[in-house]
């Protein structure tokens, strides 16, 4: 937010330079990002001086141009070649001296220098008004004053105005500070603490009057929830031009254009006080009716900047007896705003409800001056008082005269809050004791009442504008910046407590195997929490009623909170395969929401997604396809790194998964993977084959937080190895010969692994071949061949016993 220095001093007399003024405000909270300084005109007319001409002849080598004498103050008169056909003996003019600079219509700067045009030396120039920014006329040079005297100071002729810009880094709180008025409030207030008592000047609306009341209009709320307050007046036989220099100079030094006298001053009295107001051309509001009230939706309405938008039902507007004119308190439309035709106005003055405002603002994308500060909450006790002093305005600088008496729609006053502040509390928040008299000073200096004094702290009312005060700890923090946070004192005694920690914390779990997927080739994800409700169609895992539904959604798209994790995954793998990506590895650590009846649920999952090549293009490794089982392989070292086995495994419930497991320990889900469907996949473009796991995380801290870990010594003794090729049934599963081998040998056999499966010609029909490799270690000797022997005879005993397999 822009304000001018110039500007505020209108409000407070304050003699400061801006750096000191600047750092005042940033203690008080109104950060200041940066000053610049500002000139309305560029360049302040610097190096520009009044000349006299002197001698005025034709151009011996130019019809077009003439040899001019001019005196500009100096001991001798300078020549400048001049081209402008009006230039005469006996002109005042502005003289553009040697080394001044100027600029072009696009703000590029350019220097003068001398130099010969045709053969004639020219020591300077004599400008035009749009070479000076003065104006947009290039018909001739100026022709000034003829009173003034040679050498003077173009900028002491014109008005030129030079001002400090403040930019504020106002925070969405600080409502009643966006305004020049707001921001003089707080300045009044810092001052004060530092013994500097200076008054609030504020404009007079006394001389405010109604000379007659030939055309009232008939103002009606539908709604008053929506509009709590509306105040309105006609103002008539205006003349409609280009606004006062001042007044334009206002308006530039902040960062806005000039439009004309009427929309002008609307805006001035936006920023000089925080309230916006809207003109409407009194001509164009048929049946001298102004109706606040919502429409159906889908109502076509067009704006200020030709652009048909569809309304919502929710949409409050400012319609007459045919039509609508304006949304309220966001954009007017392009039919009923003032033009240079218009003579007569009615002016608006509103409260609107913060909340619809800012709906209908983020529904049609339109951020506006008045906008921003109806979203946030504005004073709804000087809606009256700003628009009479527009209305004074208007008059000052357009004429016309006031036609209708003061509308004031105001049913349901807002009012001022209680908040009661108990000094201990204060003390133990701040960390020191700030005595009471200087407590209930600064208070009264931000125009808060104290209306009741105990042993145990102060009572107050809160005026209405400022409403984000409504707690004790928001007092306390008022006091705090205009008591200084600087000047709370910190002790030379450090005291610090340890805090009770669990055994097991999440975050370090996280970054564990966040590493380890890392190391594994994948990259971490974070999706949006809002999502779309259109994929919960999907799947029938997921039901619309426990969905957490946003109350006023930025998009349809993201009008929900996501109830799977998923969803997210395919968004950003479709992202990324569109963007020729082919090997894609992701994984996030995140929340999904759910609205059940018996209460809202955050549960918390790791989920990964592979799609694509196992490795990237490598001239010595071939290209593999990542499977099933190299995204289970995945899986598994995740819970290995945890340190979790002995888990349960079964098929996946996950509609999503055609093919897909799940692991389970102590009658809890750990994980659940595979591939996911087709017709999940297609609905984000994604053609390639995708694998997805979702860890429900809550339950694999749980499972660590209860694991026992055994600390043993590394074996002192050798390891064997020995492998058998079996012929088996098509259905047996290796998870099954595993779990035969290991009841058959508990204690020596460390290790079973399938390292090659065979199918095809050679074999009988229904029948495989399995390769097995088993890892054999006692811990306290060292195997004999005969030892060895035996217990790879058990084992194959077993598996010809319980698989009918037989050695190849």
């Amino acid at each position: 937010m822009k304000i001018s220095y110039n500007w505020l001093k209108q409000f407070i007399k304050i003699d400061w330079d801006a750096k000191k003024t600047g750092e005042l405000l940033t203690d008080l909270g109104l950060e200041i990002e940066g000053i610049e300084p500002f000139e309305s005109i560029k360049g302040g007319l610097k190096g520009i001086v009044v000349g006299h001409v002197l001698e005025c002849e034709q151009h011996p080598n130019a019809d077009r141009l003439k040899v001019t004498k001019v005196d500009i103050g100096t001991d001798t008169p300078v020549q400048i070649v001049c081209g402008a056909p009006n230039v005469a003996t006996g002109q005042k003019v502005p003289v553009a001296t040697i080394g001044t600079t100027l600029y072009d219509d696009e703000g590029k700067p350019w220097k003068i220098k001398k130099g010969k045009i045709r053969g004639e030396e020219s020591f300077g120039m004599i400008c035009a008004e749009d070479e000076l920014g003065l104006g947009k006329s290039h018909d001739g040079i100026m022709v000034l004053d003829k009173s003034l005297q040679p050498g003077i100071l173009a900028s002491d002729v014109f008005e030129i105005e030079n001002d400090l810009i403040f930019e504020i880094g106002l925070t969405p709180n600080r409502a009643d500070a966006m305004s020049h008025w707001g921001v003089a409030r707080d300045l009044k207030a810092g001052l004060k603490r530092k013994e500097i008592t200076l008054e609030l000047i504020t404009p007079s609306n006394s001389s405010f009057k109604v000379e007659n009341r030939t055309k009232k209009v008939i103002v009606t709320v539908e709604n008053n929830s929506l509009a709590p307050r509306y105040c309105g007046v006609t103002i008539s036989g205006l003349k409609v031009a280009d606004s006062p220099q001042w007044l334009q100079n206002r308006l530039k030094s902040i960062g806005l254009a000039p439009i004309n006298n009427i929309v002008d001053a609307t805006n001035y009295v936006l920023h000089e006080l925080g309230q916006p107001l809207h003109a409407f051309d009194f001509d164009k509001v048929k049946g001298g009716q102004i109706n606040i009230k919502t429409l159906p939706s889908g109502t076509k309405f067009t704006t200020l900047d030709g652009i048909e938008r569809e309304l919502h039902k929710e949409d409050l507007m400012i319609c007459d007896a045919e039509k609508p004119m304006c949304i309220a308190g966001v954009f007017g439309g392009i039919t009923s705003g003032v033009t240079n035709d218009t003579t007569s106005i009615f002016l608006e003055s509103a409260y609107f409800n913060p909340v619809s405002i800012r709906k209908s603002a983020k529904r049609h994308a339109l951020n506006t001056d008045a906008s921003f500060r109806f979203e946030r909450g504005i004073d709804p006790n000087i809606t009256e008082y700003a628009l009479l002093r527009a209305t004074l305005l208007i008059q000052a600088i357009a004429g016309g005269e006031v036609t209708s008496e003061v509308t004031d729609i105001y049913p349901k006053k807002i009012e001022d809050h209680q908040v009661f502040l108990n000094l201990e509390n204060a003390k133990n928040l701040i960390g020191e004791e700030i005595p009471r008299e200087i407590i209930k000073d600064i208070l009264t200096s931000l125009e808060i009442k104290i209306t009741n004094i105990t042993e145990a702290g102060l009572g107050m009312t809160i005026p209405a504008y400022r409403n984000d005060v409504t707690r004790e700890a928001d007092i306390i923090e008022e006091i705090l910046r205009v008591y200084g946070y600087n000047n709370i004192q910190f002790t030379g005694k450090l005291n610090a407590s340890i805090s009770a920690t669990h055994a097991v914390e999440d975050y370090q779990v996280q970054n564990k195997i966040g590493t380890q997927l890392i190391a594994l080739g994948f990259h971490e994800m974070m999706g949006n929490s809002l999502t779309s409700p259109k994929y919960i169609e999907l799947t029938e895992d997921l039901q619309s009623e426990y969905n957490v539904e946003m109350l006023n959604p930025l998009s349809n798209d993201l009008s929900v909170m996501r109830q799977s994790m998923l969803f997210n995954s395919l968004e950003a793998l479709s992202y990324n395969t569109n963007r020729k990506a082919s090997n894609i590895k992701l994984f996030e650590f995140g929340k999904t929401y759910h609205n059940y009846p018996d209460g809202r649920e955050e549960p918390k999952h790791l989920s990964l997604i592979v799609s694509g090549t196992k490795t990237g293009d490598n001239w010595a490794i071939a290209t593999q396809k990542s499977d099933f089982f190299y995204f289970k392989g995945n899986v598994t070292a995740i819970l290995e790194r945890l340190g979790i086995d002995g888990y349960a495994e079964k098929s996946a419930k996950n509609d999503i998964f055609p093919e897909g497991l799940a692991f389970s320990k102590n009658k809890k889900t750990l994980v659940e993977f595979g591939i996911i469907k087709k017709n999940v996949t297609n609905n984000f473009g994604i053609d390639a084959e995708t694998l997805y796991a979702d860890f429900q995380w809550d339950n694999v801290l749980e499972e660590i937080a209860t694991e026992n870990f055994k600390l043993q010594a590394i074996p002192k003794f050798p390891k064997v190895k020995r492998d058998l090729a079996l012929l088996l049934d098509e259905s047996v599963s290796f998870k099954e010969l595993e779990e035969a081998a290991k009841k058959t040998e508990k204690h020596l056999l460390k290790n079973i692994s399938l390292f090659d499966v065979y199918t095809g010609k050679n074999l009988p029909n229904g029948k495989k071949s399995y390769a097995l490799s088993f890892t054999i270690q006692d811990d306290r000797k060292t195997l004999t061949d005969k030892q060895i022997d035996k217990i790879m005879k058990k084992l194959q005993q077993s598996f010809e016993n319980e698989f009918g397999a037989v050695l190849r």
